[in-house]
């Protein structure tokens, strides 16, 4: 994760009873104005940075649960959502909870799109809960500097977290109840019924049409057609199916078999999708809970997939680097391990971090690496053992860790300039 600093810093103390939190107000001023004259400008000074807060909360939410499995649709109305939780937080730092507006029409419209799209309430919850906490650390940080302290900087964090559960209790009875109203037909009591499934409830799968004691094979589609690429995907290898619809441009199947299936034959993938699909697979794994398992080894897949310029990502193939994405102390280990070594560097590693990722591309091969890069082979081997005495232990042995550690960078820089734009 890259973590952008605050560029200023609190200006020195000065001497004096002025600079003493016990110190009263100033001749003539009252304490309230100076409480209020902090509070304003603590507001101001977040109401200006709050690009960076909610490109931090966006961030974090990523970091815990990818909201691009639950399409391009959901995810349009969770950014404006989070702009506009953002903009109720900063309205009762401004005015106070008391005076606060209503929770915004559109977080309770986002709750039930949620609902409606199968995200559990849980992630909701934790996505504002995360929110929260940045928008605190912000203002900590502002509240320092503009000199809001004591029982004033108490006040207004207790508004915040008053605010937090009006929020929450409104965004729960919105999810809940569109839970419950939601239309009832065949599709969507079928997919409720899979998600269920999903989540460890024993129901009666008579209705769904499909042998669960079978070998299982999961897949997730997203981009155009989605469902239409895995039903095409389920012919061209001969297999039942069990296919749910998640979204316009997001479905996942099952594949059923007698025996263990072979999933290697990418080629056969991508002959039924275009450019624009992204297709997950998890590992064959039989019975019920070997296809609850296929279908999370899937997920994890996905969030690779949607991550890369690859269109279609095994389970198998990324699992190493699936875990790191999802645990942040697997995360930063890693970049703490096998990356921040190298920073010490003039260009602050940039020429080793380059000469790996060109090795990692061309499968290994230091001749090949070379020709990459545009320099001789012996460079390219000085530069790998000058890597291993930064870090002080043979690469060969950690060659995944580091590499896995490099995507993760990729990742991260992905994201931001995509936050940037």
């Amino acid at each position: 994760m890259i973590h952008r600093g605050d560029p200023r810093s609190p200006s020195s103390v000065p001497t004096g009873a002025a600079h003493s939190e016990l110190a009263g107000p100033r001749f003539g001023e009252r304490a309230s104005d100076q409480s209020g004259s902090a509070r304003a400008a603590v507001f101001a000074q977040l109401q200006a940075r709050q690009g960076e807060i909610e490109k931090e909360t966006l961030a974090r939410i990523y970091r815990f649960s990818d909201p691009s499995e639950s399409g391009p649709v959901y995810l349009d109305g969770l950014r404006k959502a989070l702009s506009t939780a953002i903009d109720h937080g900063l309205s009762v730092i401004e005015q106070g909870e008391e005076r606060s507006p209503a929770v915004p029409q559109i977080l309770l419209l986002q709750a039930q799109l949620a609902a409606r799209n199968g995200v559990n309430l849980d992630t909701v919850l934790r996505r504002y809960i995360a929110g929260k906490a940045i928008l605190l650390d912000f203002l900590l940080r502002e509240a320092e500097i503009a000199k809001l302290r004591g029982a004033s900087l108490q006040g207004v964090i207790r508004d915040l977290a008053t605010t937090l559960d009006l929020l929450l209790a409104g965004v729960s009875e919105a999810y809940l109840q569109e839970s419950k109203n939601r239309l009832r037909s065949t599709k969507e009591r079928r997919g409720e019924r899979v998600r269920r499934l999903l989540s460890g409830e024993l129901i009666d799968t008579s209705g769904l049409g499909y042998d669960f004691n079978r070998w299982h094979l999961a897949a997730i589609a997203t981009g155009p057609g989605a469902a239409e690429v895995l039903r095409r995907l389920a012919s061209a290898l001969g297999q039942p199916l069990l296919l749910i619809p998640v979204e316009e441009e997001n479905a996942w199947v099952w594949l059923g078999g007698h025996k263990r299936g072979d999933m290697a034959d990418l080629e056969l993938i991508s002959s039924v999708c275009s450019t624009r699909n992204r297709v997950a697979i998890g590992e064959s794994a039989q019975g019920l809970t070997g296809w609850r398992l296929s279908h999370r080894q899937a997920k994890a897949a996905l969030a690779i997939a949607l991550r890369s310029e690859e269109n279609i990502v095994r389970y198998t193939d990324v699992a190493l680097l699936a875990s790191a994405l999802q645990d942040e102390l697997l995360s930063a280990s890693l970049h703490e391990q096998f990356l921040a070594p190298l920073l010490g560097e003039r260009d602050g590693g940039e020429r080793f971090r380059a000469t790996l990722r060109a090795l990692f591309s061309t499968n290994r091969n230091i001749s090949s690496a070379a020709a990459k890069l545009g320099v001789s082979p012996r460079t390219v081997y000085d530069r790998l053992r000058a890597i291993e005495e930064r870090l002080g232990r043979p690469l060969n042995a950690y060659l995944p860790e580091i590499e896995t550690a490099l995507r993760l960078e990729d990742f991260d820089l992905a994201s931001y300039n995509a936050h940037q734009s």
